[in-house]
């Protein structure tokens, strides 16, 4: 496409001029034929890297069978699918989806339908917490909260509280006959790589308990292998009531999931919600797929082994560029970098550097390699990450 020429996608969003081809693994390839290191994923979404030949094999063989048929009958890797998932899970019924914002939608729906097949219709309103981002529906910024994505849509939906992020009183003081739910990301992605302590949850679960309300996770992000463990709340011992699962969980193929416990699920009846592609057969071959791999002896174990890795060579990182970097964040490989300096400015010499990494909130640069990612590719970043700092800090003595 020209420079001259009207591009013909809407505009909300802006893109570098960076075209990619192909990848393979950790790397992304340019029409240039340049490599990228890709520590974005997709945004947490290439949970196995590029072009990884067993999802590449998942993805072949099931096309040459069914694309889709619609949830008007049996889909059969999707019944697989939903069985792997409750088998290594809290729940016991799965809803499946295309995306995250989706995934939450069905987890909204399901908690406010539970207490209205309970005689309780006026039991609704979700407290959440600031940071959250729950998704881009009219639903999910209004359960985020955050003004940028409220703007120019109208009066934002109805029933949802913020309240100080793992601030455990200030639920306690909001909860209300109206309560029907908290909301909560075990680690916030796009608020800063800010963790929930496992500590915390456990009590917020007990919250819940107290006074008769579910407690609804948001795993967009922090789901399948992300934080070390398959669902990031298994580092706590706790269990959800209904929890939203999206991004790794589909290798890069649109996928999303709503997993629930038999008692809130139950109220989700014929009628009450549905989703035209939501667990077509392509997409949960894959899917299936994804989690065979993750589930493998070791696999999880190794994740943690990098994730360790990385922390004590960004330590490193860190001590020798105090000037730029002031601390590591996050969990398993869910990670960022608190800077300094606007992330923006960083992200774009890193990219210089060719390596990807997105930004978060309040300056912090997440750091999201493929769960398979090897030593080499991390001390490759380091280097990236050193030499961006060294050009920031060059540029800024001039």
């Amino acid at each position: 496409m020209s420079a001259s020429s009207q591009n013909p996608l809407f505009p909300t969003y802006s893109k570098p001029d960076l075209l990619f081809q192909y990848g393979k693994g950790s790397y992304l390839y340019s029409d240039k034929d340049e490599a990228y290191l890709d520590f974005t994923s997709g945004i947490a979404v290439n949970s196995l890297g590029h072009a990884h030949p067993r999802l590449v094999a998942a993805l072949e063989e099931q096309s040459k069978k069914l694309w889709h048929v619609s949830n008007l009958y049996r889909i059969e890797p999707q019944e697989k699918l939903a069985e792997k998932l409750v088998q290594n899970s809290f729940a016991d019924h799965v809803f499946f989806v295309n995306s995250g914002a989706e995934a939450l939608e069905c987890a909204i729906k399901t908690a406010r339908r539970y207490f209205y097949s309970k005689g309780d219709a006026e039991k609704y309103r979700f407290i959440t917490f600031e940071g959250a981002f729950h998704g881009r529906t009219l639903a999910t910024i209004a359960a985020g909260g955050k003004a940028q994505y409220l703007e120019g849509f109208g009066p934002p939906l109805e029933g949802f509280d913020q309240v100080p992020f793992a601030d455990l009183e200030a639920v306690e003081k909001m909860i209300s006959p109206k309560t029907a739910a908290v909301l909560v990301e075990p680690v916030q992605g796009e608020g800063g790589v800010n963790i929930f302590p496992p500590e915390k949850l456990v009590k917020l679960r007990a919250l819940c308990d107290e006074h008769n309300i579910l407690l609804v996770l948001d795993e967009v992000q922090t789901g399948i292998g992300r934080s070390g463990k398959l669902f990031a709340y298994q580092h706590s011992g706790i269990r959800p009531d209904i929890l939203a699962s999206a991004k790794g969980i589909g290798g890069g193929f649109p996928l999303g999931a709503c997993l629930a416990t038999h008692e809130t699920s139950s109220a989700m009846v014929p009628g009450t919600h549905g989703s035209t592609f939501g667990g077509n057969p392509l997409a949960c071959a894959v899917g299936l797929e994804v989690l065979n791999i993750i589930l493998e002896d070791g696999f999880l174990e190794q994740v943690n082994k990098t994730s360790l890795l990385f922390k004590q060579k960004l330590a490193a990182l860190v001590d020798g560029n105090r000037d730029i970097i002031d601390s590591i964040k996050g969990e398993g490989l869910l990670l960022g970098l608190s800077l300094k300096v606007p992330v923006q400015k960083f992200g774009a010499l890193l990219m210089e550097q060719k390596m990807l990494a997105p930004a978060a909130a309040n300056d912090v640069l997440r750091l999201l390699p493929p769960l398979n990612t090897t030593a080499e590719e991390l001390d490759e970043a380091c280097n990236k990450i050193e030499q961006a700092c060294s050009t920031l800090r060059q540029g800024t003595q001039k």
